[in-house]
Order: C-alpha cells, then structure tokens, then sequence
C-alpha cells in the first residue's frame, strides 16, 4: 500500500485545514486508516482512526470534537478535516494503515506516508 498526504499548511488559530491521503497498491477493505502526529522533538502520536470497510471511528481525547476522519472509496481517499485549530496541533501530520481497529501504537500500523507539515499560528 503506497499513501500519498496533501492539504498541509499554515493557518491561524482558530481556523481550519483538510488533509487527503491517497491510497494505492491495495485493496482497503481490511485496513485500519489512521492519522498521527509528530512535533519537533516529540514522539509520533495518535490522532484519530477509522475502519475502512465499516467506517467506525475512534479518536485522541487532544482532538475530539475538533477533528473528524472520513473516507471516500470512490478515490481510494482518506481525509482529516481539523477544525478550531490551536497553536499546539502543529506537528507534521502522517497517514498510515494497519490491521488492528482501535489501536494507538505506531509500530502497529503498517504502511506510512510521506507526511504533510501543519503550521498553526497564535
């Protein structure tokens, strides 16, 4: 599976940014789509998943309420749509799958893409 992330950027707090992930190589129906986060000097966490077949979702408490994931089988698409952005979601932003729904550990998630820089400014 080869994932390609887009629609990084710099905004003001307060606003809003989608990020898109594009699959390739595979067939999505057993994977596990999610997003991480990684800031500087800071360890990659989990930000929000979802289950590409049933499209359940489950999400850090940091975005809840904030951040949604969907996705698009047309495309073979996963998006991030971030809303009320805060100064402290700034991270380059990382889209991998996996097999395990509701997992949180990077090292779990299998295939990763490039990455996509988010910038949020005060």
């Amino acid at each position: 599976v080869q994932l390609v992330e887009s629609g990084g950027g710099l905004v003001q707090a307060g606003g809003s940014l989608r990020l898109s992930c594009v699959a390739s190589g595979d067939s999505l129906s057993r994977y596990v789509m999610g997003w991480f986060r990684q800031a500087p000097g800071k360890e990659r966490e989990f930000v929000v998943g979802i289950s590409w077949s049933a499209g359940s979702t489950y999400w850090d408490d940091s975005v809840k309420g904030r951040f949604t994931i969907s996705r698009d089988a047309a495309v073979n698409t996963v998006y991030l749509q971030m809303n009320v952005l805060k100064p402290e979601d700034t991270a380059v932003y990382f889209c991998a799958a996996g097999l395990i729904f509701g997992s949180i550990w990077p090292y779990q998630y299998l295939y990763w893409g490039q990455g996509a820089q988010v910038t949020v400014s005060s």
